[in-house]
């Protein structure tokens, strides 16, 4: 360790550069730019081979160093001649880099192997995702991002042109480029070790845990106009959804726009049969199945049609015209869907700041775990996808459900985990009638869906996602009409509840499960 180290802040000349990539992107311009600059070049590899296909002048690092590429390319800039000459101080090594016959590199080009791309491959097994870490790159790259005092490390073929512009312009690099550069050079790196960890450990819920994100879009602003936002994506991450879809048409979407449709995406996936999911401000207002998609969106979109102004709407199955000529009359935010005929692509065209996001054929959620921040930390748990059955439901009341109530009940079920606890859902005929949720009251949820479902209520069927602490949210129903409860149990008070069913001649089925969603 250095004692009293100095930072230098001046600007630097480039006069030597190590260029050594995977991603090949524009680096023969950059090659080309900066020899034309009068700038020695130094390669290895591959990158080598490219540049002097292109007429690129260079020294091949093995010859630089009187050392060959050993052991399949493994071993290569490993050296003290490519160390000591990214590493040192030019201010207080230049006895040592003399002694020892280093000269000085100014500007290290490197990016890494793909290896966020080599473990989604099929065949990939672990010998093969090892020998796709980078070693010799991210030495080079933590190298040059430390020594910002007289080294500029670049990582992204996108700052290729902010080091040949300011170097056409000044022949020099300010050091608060190479600060910027530094920065993002460590994160490149560290996003890399990061994938790397998480392929590696074997619990899911380690005593360590990292997340690593790259940036997807910028946006106008956040929940609000005054807060700032951005979109960001899992590096090498190509599942549907949609940050990955393909945009058709339509303004940029917004922080909110990006919550709701992922809420309506999550929702609609949750069903085999044609499926309709109308969100709005992150909950589902209007759900509805059934075998004729433009009869499901029809049902869906008038179960709160107040509600749906505005909204997102999402398929689970190819958007036809006829489908899209009725959204046309209405007035959504954003339709989404596997696909989408040509023809409804044209109808949407007359409408132009309807966003279109064709997912991809995307099937049931799949387990894997969600994060949310809070103040100081990070809360993690495995997504909800427990799927119930008719073998899980136990009737507990006098009267039993009828086959149709028990196929709503557990229709209701998949829509009710994607509504705001405290949920209230009812439901019929595979299609929802109102929803309560969000209330910090379960009665209250209770009135809010009974209000909202009006006298389509009757003949329903009412889902809680927790269980009753009282007998008033069962009093709240005994003249609505609704024939069946499904509701988790476990209450202290479950045998008061069943008997306040028996004594309105209501069914009640139990889960033994809840499904909260804060």
């Amino acid at each position: 360790m250095i004692n009293n180290p100095t930072l230098n802040q001046n600007p630097i000349k480039i006069k030597r550069a190590l260029i050594s990539v995977f991603d090949k992107t524009n680096v023969v311009e950059l090659a080309q730019a900066l020899s034309n600059l009068g700038v020695e070049i130094l390669s290895t590899g591959g990158t080598a081979k490219t540049l002097r296909d292109n007429d690129v002048p260079i020294a091949d690092v093995s010859d630089y160093t009187q050392y060959p590429e050993i052991m399949d390319g493994r071993v290569k800039t490993i050296n003290p001649l490519i160390g000591g000459g990214i590493l040192g101080l030019r201010d207080k090594h230049s006895d040592d880099a003399e002694a020892n016959n280093i000269q000085w590199i100014d500007l290290v080009v490197c990016n890494l192997y793909p290896f966020s791309e080599t473990i989604l491959k099929e065949d990939c097994d672990l010998a093969l995702a090892l020998e796709n870490v980078d070693i010799g790159g991210t030495t080079m790259i933590r190298s040059a991002a430390k020594n910002i005092g007289w080294v500029c490390a670049l990582v992204d073929p996108a700052d290729y042109s902010r080091i040949t512009n300011a170097l056409d312009t000044s022949v020099e690099l300010s050091f608060n480029m190479r600060k910027k550069l530094s920065a993002k050079a460590f994160g490149h790196t560290a996003q890399y070790e990061t994938i790397i960890h998480n392929y590696l450990k074997e619990e899911t819920l380690s005593d360590d845990f990292s997340l690593t994100f790259e940036k997807h879009s910028a946006m106008r602003y956040g929940e609000n106009p005054h807060q700032f936002a951005a979109a960001y994506k899992i590096p090498g991450n190509t599942e549907p959804n949609i940050l990955n879809a393909k945009f058709h048409q339509g303004k940029q979407l917004s922080y909110n726009n990006i919550m709701d449709a992922d809420g309506a995406l999550a929702c609609v996936r949750e069903f085999d049969e044609t499926a309709c999911v109308v969100v709005k401000h992150a909950s589902p207002c209007g759900v509805a199945v059934g075998n004729n998609l433009l009869d499901v969106y029809m049902r869906a979109f008038n179960a709160d049609s107040l509600s749906a102004f505005g909204g997102i709407v999402a398929f689970n199955r190819t958007c036809t015209k006829d489908v899209a000529e009725e959204i046309r009359r209405g007035f959504v935010e954003i339709v989404l869907a596997p696909s989408f005929d040509s023809e409804a692509l044209e109808i949407f065209k007359k409408k132009k700041n309807l966003r279109i996001l064709e997912i991809g054929q995307f099937g049931k959620r799949q387990a894997k775990l969600e994060y949310r921040y809070i103040d100081g930390g990070l809360l993690v748990q495995d997504t909800d996808i427990n799927t119930l059955t008719l073998e899980d439901l136990n009737t507990v009341t006098q009267k039993k459900p009828t086959e149709q109530e028990l196929e709503t009940a557990l229709f209701s079920w998949k829509v009710l985990r994607h509504a705001k606890s405290n949920g209230i859902l009812i439901a019929k005929n595979n299609t929802t009638v109102g929803l309560g949720g969000g209330q910090v009251s379960r009665v209250d949820a209770v009135h809010m869906a009974l209000r909202k479902g009006g006298k389509d209520v009757k003949g329903g069927v009412l889902a809680s996602d927790a269980f009753f602490p009282f007998r008033d949210s069962i009093d709240a129903i005994k003249d609505s009409g609704i024939t069946t409860v499904i509701q988790p149990g476990g209450s202290i008070r479950d045998q008061e509840i069943i008997a306040a069913c028996n004594e309105y001649d209501i069914a009640m089925t139990f889960t033994g499960v809840r499904c909260f969603r804060h």
